[in-house]
């Protein structure tokens, strides 16, 4: 599953909280999990050896949490989203970035691969329509909550898509 439906589907999550830095907390530690794939930086080798492992198991997961319960408002809560947010991530992954790409959910301390026999590739229909749907739910949320996605990077251009996206839809209030 790409990135950006890694962080649509863990904003969705965010949704029942009140301020917008929690909500970002949960949608960061939902994508946190692909910054092992920063290692395709050192080559195609690199990448194949450490992604999915690096920051794909409980260390990474350990980490978020305490990063979610140091840096938000509403600790309870955003801790336990972020924490269900990267787990979501790891859930994805396991189904659909293609077979024979096991996680290392307990690396260092083991080399126990996590997999499923029945993953689906990458680019494969599942996961596009899980992007199409993910996308289609972020954009009604400018209908629904008055924010969309887009709040996560920039609250001005934020506003901008909750007004096209409200004008183009006649939604009143």
């Amino acid at each position: 599953m790409s990135p950006v439906v890694h962080l649509e589907l863990s904003w969705l999550c965010a949704q029942p909280l009140a301020r917008r830095r929690d909500r970002i907390l949960v949608s960061v530690a939902g994508v946190l999990p692909d910054l092992d794939g920063l290692t395709l930086l050192g080559g195609l080798d690199a990448y194949g050896r450490w992604h999915h492992r690096l920051t794909h198991g409980y260390p990474a997961a350990i980490a978020t949490g305490v990063l979610c319960a140091v840096l938000s408002e509403d600790r309870v809560r955003t801790t336990l989203l972020g924490l269900y947010t990267f787990h979501l991530h790891l859930f994805c992954d396991l189904l659909g970035s293609g077979p024979g790409w096991p996680l290392w959910y307990f690396w260092p301390t083991s080399q126990i691969e996590w997999f499923w026999a029945g993953q689906w590739d990458l680019g494969s229909w599942q996961n596009a329509l899980i992007g199409m749907v993910a996308t289609a739910l972020c954009l009604a949320g400018a209908l629904w909550w008055r924010r969309t996605v887009v709040e996560v990077v920039s609250l001005r251009a934020d506003a901008a898509v909750v007004r096209a996206l409200r004008a183009r839809f006649h939604a009143s209030g």
